[in-house]
């Protein structure tokens, strides 16, 4: 079950959605603000113990790559 939780967000990050949204990368910026999340959920070491934790990290690293996106700049936000 979904709940809606509302943020705040910098112009800047804003800006940086909807450029992935344009791009095609996300479908809305929604799918885009949970993707981040859960790329910062698994930075701070909450990775599922699936066995494939480290081809996960780097896939996730990967897709943060193509969006030009740091760990840094998820600590910012």
């Amino acid at each position: 079950m979904s709940q809606l939780v509302q943020v705040r967000l910098p112009e800047q990050q804003v800006k940086m959605l909807d450029k992935q949204v344009k791009n095609g990368v996300y479908a809305n910026r929604s799918e885009a603000i949970r993707d981040a999340l859960r790329s910062k959920l698994l930075a701070v070491g909450t990775i599922p113990d699936t066995g494939d934790s480290v081809k996960e990290v780097r896939a996730i690293r990967k897709r943060m790559a193509k969006m030009n996106i740091s760990i840094a700049d998820i600590n910012a936000a």
